[in-house]
């Protein structure tokens, strides 16, 4: 959910701005306990995936443009606080050299991609967890863990845009559309979104599973052992 220049005030892009410097201050200091040997390489490999399927988007509002986040798949595949780095470079990367999304609203895109999404996205994986019964996690448990995760990451990361938006919104001259209006059609959007990312995570998670559970940081930092099956 991109957002272009011009779309919210230059208070409120320094108000975001300087909560995305807090968050990934934050995030780069308590990655160090996450990245060693496994968890460095699939960082690449994921930012590197998550860059791809967010290329792809649509307009939702003059603006904005809609595609899938992958927050709650960084955070499950790498943890939390290297996952919110990783959607971090990748949107710095996307506004430096492709013009996807403005510069002056850098600061609002990632609190809204990098840090919500991430952070509600794991905590939600943390707590289905939690609820499975880690001897028996099953790869389909997995994957609706992780779907669910997907579709609550998908629509808190819009739910900060309609907040920045009602703090600072700028609608083009002549635009009187509602504030409500703007809400109910951001959030619409980004639930059919999260539903597609929620598909899109559950299968990429429980192949990565599958194949390697050693490599799914929600599944080697869980606190007693966790036997993944079929």
């Amino acid at each position: 959910m991109h957002m272009s220049d011009g779309l919210i005030n230059a208070p409120t892009s320094v108000l975001f701005l300087a909560v995305a410097v807090v968050g990934l201050s934050v995030a780069t200091w308590r990655a160090r306990s996450e990245l060693d040997d496994r968890t460095a390489p699939m960082a690449g490999l994921v930012a590197a995936f998550i860059f791809a399927v967010q290329m792809v988007n649509f307009p939702v509002l003059p603006g904005v443009s809609g595609h899938l986040l992958g927050g709650a798949l960084a955070a499950i595949l790498v943890g939390p606080y290297t996952g919110a780095l990783c959607i971090s470079i990748v949107l710095i990367v996307q506004a430096l050299l492709f013009a996807d999304g403005g510069l002056t609203a850098l600061g609002a895109n990632i609190t809204n991609m990098a840090i919500i999404g991430v952070t509600v996205g794991y905590a939600v994986a943390l707590v289905l967890r939690r609820l499975a019964r880690p001897e028996n996690l099953r790869l389909r448990v997995l994957g609706g863990l992780a779907f669910m995760a997907a579709v609550c990451g998908t629509v808190a990361a819009s739910m900060g845009f309609v907040l920045e938006f009602a703090i600072g919104g700028q609608p083009t001259a002549g635009d009187s559309t509602s504030l409500g209006s703007v809400a109910a059609f951001v959030l619409g959007a980004h639930t059919l979104i999260g539903i597609g990312e929620g598909l899109i995570t559950a299968v990429t998670v429980t192949a990565v599973a599958r194949a390697r559970p050693d490599l799914v940081y929600l599944l080697r930092t869980a606190p007693r052992a966790v036997a993944v099956g079929a």
